[in-house]
């Protein structure tokens, strides 16, 4: 009998359990660590330093302009990983699925995350799936971990410690296209504007600066999702010896999405993004940097945006178009829930 929907019995462990993991998970995830479906994969990892992470994604709705919440579960677990400075290699995807869910809807999902774990270069080598009951899920929930090398000489990216004063602040482009792309499917908004998220795996995009600089010339990476670009910035600065200064002028940000932000009272410094990857790199080999970015597909629009200055340590200040400064803070409350 062919289902169409999810039912409790995909979730017992007997016959529909292992049918849904083989027709559905194993075929698109397919490759010779998977195959052997042992309650644990076996990694051939000869490594000094690992990377380790792990993500869950609730977003709502599951689809939208520009990739689905399986996009979003193997970027971002991806993105986490590069951002440290390793190289992603194995991911980790377990499902929480609501009875009655179209298995139809959880194919395309599951399409979505091997045609993004293709394009990433990683595999997707172990998972589990729990299905419980109508009404308790949203349709389906995505937990990940994922693990990549790490060499020595990256190992200080995560903390920013070796910051200096003179270094620049670089983003790969535009900024809160994600957030305002699920936010006009979430309330099907009426707008012509053509708004769709940046959801994509950055680890392609850092190996082109790796590329072009010394490992030490890369101070700090991370990917602005949940509270955008002010998060980052906030995060840089906070409790540090320097300051930060960001030009308003310098940060992309497309015209749809920041008419999109005006109409709503949307502040794009704090509206999520799913594929915007924030560098502080020496001040020497800013250009450098920028320009190799820019050759690439996900880095076009690259910007220098800001500085790591003496003035006001601890703090952070956006100089505006005219002149003026305001103050980089965090968003306060959550400005919009379920966005990954």
């Amino acid at each position: 009998m062919i289902r169409k929907n999810i039912v409790l019995g995909h979730g017992s462990g007997g016959k529909l359990t292992d049918e849904l993991i083989r027709s559905v998970f194993v075929k698109r995830f397919d490759n010779e660590i998977l195959t052997v479906q042992g309650d644990s994969a076996i990694l051939p990892l000869r490594a000094s330093l690992l990377s380790f992470t792990t993500d869950s994604f609730v977003v709502n709705p599951l689809f939208f302009p520009g990739g689905n919440i399986g996009t979003i579960a193997i970027a971002g677990t991806v993105n986490d990983l590069a951002v440290s400075g390793a190289k992603p290699l194995y991911l980790s995807a377990a499902f929480i699925l609501e009875e009655g869910f179209p298995l139809d809807d959880l194919e395309q999902i599951v399409i979505s995350m091997a045609k993004e774990a293709r394009l990433a270069g990683v595999k997707i080598v172990t998972g589990d799936t729990k299905v419980v009951e109508r009404g308790h899920a949203d349709g389906v929930f995505i937990n990940t971990s994922g693990i990549g090398l790490l060499v020595e000489g990256r190992k200080a990216i995560s903390t920013g410690s070796g910051i200096a004063v003179g270094d620049k602040i670089l983003i790969n482009g535009p900024i809160a296209n994600h957030g305002m792309a699920i936010m006009a499917e979430r309330n099907n908004l009426n707008i012509s504007a053509d708004i769709k998220s940046d959801c994509t795996s950055l680890n392609a995009l850092i190996n082109s600066v790796f590329n072009v600089c010394d490992e030490s010339d890369v101070k700090f990476m991370r990917d602005a999702t949940r509270g955008g670009l002010s998060s980052v910035l906030c995060e840089l600065f906070d409790k540090k010896t320097f300051g930060v200064e960001v030009r308003e002028d310098r940060v992309p940000i497309d015209d749809n999405v920041m008419g999109m932000c005006e109409l709503l009272g949307f502040d794009p410094f704090h509206v999520a993004n799913e594929g915007k990857l924030v560098m502080v790199v020496d001040g020497k080999k800013a250009e450098n940097i920028l320009n190799a970015m820019q050759k690439h597909p996900l880095g076009k629009q690259a910007a220098i945006i800001g500085d790591i200055t003496a003035s006001h340590p601890g703090k952070g200040h956006i100089i505006t178009g005219v002149g003026g400064k305001r103050v980089i803070d965090r968003l306060a409350g959550e400005q919009l829930p379920r966005i990954c």
